[in-house]
């Protein structure tokens, strides 16, 4: 890719020049900014980003090492679109400055392709990611990883090695490709018909809350499909600069769905259900997937975000799922919520698991600080940029500990592990969970 090129695409997600000049005078997004807050430099904020985007754009700033470290050092957590007056959609913006700095110089070649490699053939193919989940699973549970961190060999080796390792959730037992039917019905009367994603990660790390989801659909008379070749979501390779990848994988989901009767697609992954919201935006250039990425789209429902549109009525005192009993009693239990980036600020859903779990647990609930708030995981941003991700990490931790909280709720997988790695790097006794767990976990101990 030439440097005409280059201005070219990013030419392409430039705003109207009066839009520009809204965003240059307002700077509304300064206080939302993570990394602005950090360093205070103009650069590191989107409005700064968006300056340096236009004039790399239009030939007046060439792509140089700032330009390529400010473009990754953005969470891309997307809270200043939520600030915006003017609308400007600057994730995609800095996604698409993402891409062009992997095909400059100032990428380091050899990390380039071994990230691409991670991304494109191991978390993207669901067997290799399954065999290296059981290679996990077995150091996890064999000794060999409590053994390894007693010695601090990974320390030896580097020091944020061996905290990055501590990020690793624990594996799933059964992986949900497994533990789900293709097809569920409920006890009763089918009143919605539904699909849906299991993902990546959450088929083979997360995969309770996959089943969770699950049980918790059956229960209010969904039937649910879960077509066996679904693949990625494609986010995480989207928005680290592969973007070509990841729309190979946002066709193969559209093929594997399309042909089924269903009016929901159901995601409990923040991040993998706003990606596929934004298929009907990613393919819109593509003739043969166009109206086919539209209707896929339309139907793409977080879990949270469905049963409030449903005004489902959640009594489950007939329950009769196994019990999982959370370890404190209910009048000691504080629950807060903190809102993952890609739920709040990418998919606008903020009020709706709000509402389901006051409901739930009514004056147990109490409103976290800066809940909004980035807690630093960001995809792989806690494993590539290990020490930035900590800063917004540890002032997540400061703002939970604050809440008196006991229970901790968020609707994204990268959340909830970030998180449980803030609580046992600082020392504070907290469970995290995903909304859709406690939903089942909290109403069923009552029985």
């Amino acid at each position: 890719m030439n440097q005409i090129d280059k201005n070219l695409e990013l030419l392409k997600i430039l705003p109207h020049d009066d839009i520009l000049q809204q965003c240059m005078h307002c700077g509304l997004c300064l206080a939302t900014c993570p990394t602005y807050d950090l360093t205070k430099f103009e650069r590191s904020s989107p409005r700064g980003r968006i300056y340096m985007i236009k004039s790399v754009a239009r030939g007046q700033m060439e792509i140089n090492e700032t330009f390529a470290e400010e473009m990754n050092f953005c969470l891309d957590c997307q809270a200043c679109e939520t600030a915006c007056p003017a609308g400007v959609k600057y994730g995609r913006m800095v996604e698409t400055a993402r891409i062009v700095v992997e095909k400059t110089i100032y990428k380091n070649k050899f990390s380039i392709k071994l990230k691409r490699f991670l991304l494109r053939y191991v978390v993207a193919s669901r067997e290799i990611l399954k065999f290296v989940s059981r290679l996990l699973r077995f150091y996890q549970k064999s000794g060999l990883q409590k053994f390894l961190r007693k010695i601090g060999l990974l320390k030896i080796i580097s020091k944020n090695l061996f905290e990055i390792e501590k990020l690793t959730p624990e594996i799933s037992e059964i992986f949900s490709d497994i533990s789900i039917k293709e097809v569920e019905f409920p006890n009763g009367e089918v009143k919605f018909k539904t699909a849906f994603h299991f993902g990546c990660l959450m088929n083979t790390m997360f995969a309770d809350i996959n089943q969770d989801t699950v049980d918790v659909l059956k229960y209010i008379g969904c039937k649910i499909i879960t077509p066996r070749e679904q693949v990625c979501c494609g986010s995480l390779l989207g928005h680290n600069g592969d973007m070509e990848y990841a729309l190979k994988l946002a066709r193969k989901n559209i093929d594997a769905f399309i042909k089924h009767d269903y009016d929901y697609l159901i995601s409990n992954s923040a991040g993998c259900g706003a990606f596929m919201k934004d298929y009907a935006h990613l393919l819109e250039e593509d003739p043969e997937y166009s109206e086919k990425a539209k209707l896929f789209s339309s139907k793409v429902r977080d879990i949270m975000e469905f049963l409030s549109e449903q005004k489902i009525h959640l009594d489950f005192q007939s329950i009769s799922y196994p019990k999982h009993k959370l370890e404190l009693e209910p009048e000691l239990e504080l629950i807060t919520y903190h809102d993952a980036c890609h739920l709040a600020h990418a998919q606008k859903i903020t009020s709706q698991p709000r509402e389901i779990i006051k409901s739930l647990c009514g004056n147990n609930y109490i409103e976290l600080d800066e809940a909004s708030w980035c807690c630093g995981s960001a995809g792989i941003y806690n494993v590539v940029r290990y020490e930035d991700s900590l800063k917004q990490l540890e002032r997540k931790i400061e703002n939970i500990n604050r809440s008196r909280a006991n229970i901790v709720l968020t609707g994204n997988p990268g959340c909830i592990g970030q998180i449980k790695y803030g609580a046992r790097k600082f020392d504070l006794n907290i469970q995290v969970l995903h909304p859709i767990t406690f939903i089942k976990n909290y109403l069923v101990k009552s029985l």
